[in-house]
């Protein structure tokens, strides 16, 4: 009964108290909550977002304190990096996996690099050298086992500019590896890999109204991202020319038939990577597809 309480706010009504990422994250995960069906209302001069689901009560951190507030108990739950969880040491539960970061759908790299003249080549050429980072705690733990002894600094912005001026070498967040590039630095070595995680406490978790509430959310925001990239085919189709309606169709991807009204013709639905769309088109209408629909998708939930 004591984590029924701890559900509810003043006003009785239960709420999940949710960390919502602000900064690089922020404009990426409000577009991934609105498919999941939940409509964030955010302002540049708060930092209580506005949210469509009166279950749900919002603040934003940025991903790097994140998950030491979500294992004290700030919040049920939240949304950061696995490489903050790494570096805050936050004993968190990791509910989902959620494969997007600012501008695109893949994993990012904390990368070990340094001037492209350098004469750096590995990481054991950096003994006795100088190294900036954010992500200092693990880095210190990085070197460590690879049995190199430097002097690890904390980078408060810019990491790219310091080196070789200030530093030997930088580990740094890279999606594309432009920044990097224009920067006139290469890539040694990847250092982490890391990918958006849905976390909660411990506490959340065992009340059981708020855990339900955490995994019908993990549902639909994994439903969203599973529909990215992705969507509806309809057409109506003779019998006759069924088997070579599914030859044009990806092999993996089975589609529904289901009979129409009308005698010898069915209902064909598939779902597809809308990048092969344009290609596959023409020619289910050639191989006799007719009412072709194409329709967009929001959540798929396997």
């Amino acid at each position: 009964m004591k984590s029924d309480k701890n559900s509810k706010n003043f006003s009785g009504a239960k709420k999940l108290k949710l960390g919502f990422p602000k900064g690089s994250l922020q404009e990426s995960t409000q577009e991934l909550f609105k498919k999941a069906g939940i409509r964030i209302y955010t302002s540049d001069r708060s930092y209580f977002p506005n949210c469509d689901d009166d279950e749900i009560e919002i603040m934003m951190v940025r991903s790097q304190e994140m998950a030491k507030y979500v294992e004290e108990g700030v919040f049920d739950a939240g949304l950061t990096g696995y490489d903050w969880i790494c570096e805050s040491g936050a004993k968190v539960h990791e509910v989902c996996e959620l494969v997007y970061a600012k501008s695109g759908f893949r994993p990012v790299r904390w990368v070990l690099a340094v001037p492209k003249d350098s004469k750096i080549n590995s990481i054991k050429d950096l003994q006795g050298k100088r190294v900036a980072t954010e992500l200092v705690n693990y880095v210190k733990k990085y070197f460590a086992k690879n049995k190199v002894k430097a002097e690890i600094e904390f980078s408060w912005g810019a990491t790219e500019a310091k080196a070789p001026s200030l530093v030997d070498a930088i580990v740094e967040l890279t999606e594309t590896g432009s920044s990097l590039r224009a920067n006139n630095l290469r890539i040694v070595e990847d250092v982490l890999s890391s990918t958006t995680r849905f976390i909660a406490n411990d506490a959340a978790l065992k009340d059981s109204w708020k855990r339900n509430k955490i995994e019908n959310l993990a549902i639909l925001l994994k439903g969203a991202l599973a529909a990215e990239g992705m969507v509806g085919l309809k057409m109506n189709v003779s019998e006759k020319n069924l088997k070579k309606i599914e030859s044009v169709l990806p092999a993996l991807k089975r589609p529904t038939v289901s009979r129409l009204d009308m005698a010898g013709w069915v209902a064909l639905e598939v779902i597809i990577e809308e990048k092969i769309v344009k290609k596959i088109i023409p020619e289910l209408k050639r191989a006799g597809a007719e009412g072709i629909i194409e329709y967009p998708l929001n959540k798929v939930i396997y």
